[in-house]
């Protein structure tokens, strides 16, 4: 109960931050600023990390062969952001996307596939409840392969800048699935030579105090 508070509290001052961040007109130019990742929330506690299932491209960019297949773009975006969290936030013990397809795969029409999920649901901004049956799906999932924290990049968008200058945004909720309720959500951004070098960089906002 203590950590769901712990968390519960994080939220809330992460709601009223960006909520004064949006204060006033959008511009453009403005790029978004990732709130922190609550490391010291998780630390200590298996976190399922779900794999990627949404990756949008901005059709001006001339990234097509460095991102590949829908497939490919998906294992590697899975594979960047895992390094990135073992590396950036050993506290939490990352339980990673492969472990919960071999859990699910040990109990096919029991146990949904993570790929087969409808995670990206999750980017709407506003929600704070997992809607069914996806909440169903993940909780049974991870009462297998994890405990009850989330964490789910439910969204990646390749964009281009108006400068010109090639994008990631990476839309990302830390969810607890035994309540169902998303208790943080952010996104970051980063700009790069290219879609993995932007999307590290849109990353490193998660943990501003490392380099």
């Amino acid at each position: 109960m203590a950590r769901r508070l712990t968390l519960l509290v994080w939220a809330a001052c992460c709601t009223a931050a960006a909520a004064c961040a949006s204060h006033g007109p959008p511009d453009e130019n403005v790029k978004p600023v990732a709130l922190p990742l609550p490391a010291p929330a998780i630390a200590g506690r298996p976190v399922a990390l779900f794999p990627v299932t949404l990756i949008a491209t901005d059709r001006r960019l001339a990234w097509d062969s460095a991102i590949g297949t829908r497939e490919v773009a998906k294992q590697r975006a899975d594979s960047v952001l895992a390094e990135f969290l073992l590396e950036r936030v050993p506290e939490a013990e990352w339980i990673l996307p492969d472990a919960l397809r071999r859990a699910a795969a040990r109990a096919p029409g029991v146990l949904t596939d993570p790929d087969k999920m409808g995670t990206s649901v999750l980017r709407a901004e506003g929600l704070e409840k997992i809607p069914d049956p996806l909440r169903a799906q993940m909780r049974n999932l991870i009462g297998v392969a994890a405990d009850r924290y989330a964490l789910v990049p439910a969204a990646i968008a390749f964009r281009q800048t108006p400068e010109g200058v090639g994008a990631a945004e990476i839309s990302l909720v830390l969810a607890d699935v035994r309540f169902g309720i998303i208790t943080w959500r952010t996104i970051a951004y980063g700009e790069g030579d290219g879609p993995w070098e932007a999307l590290w960089d849109a990353l490193r906002g998660l943990v501003p105090d490392l380099p």
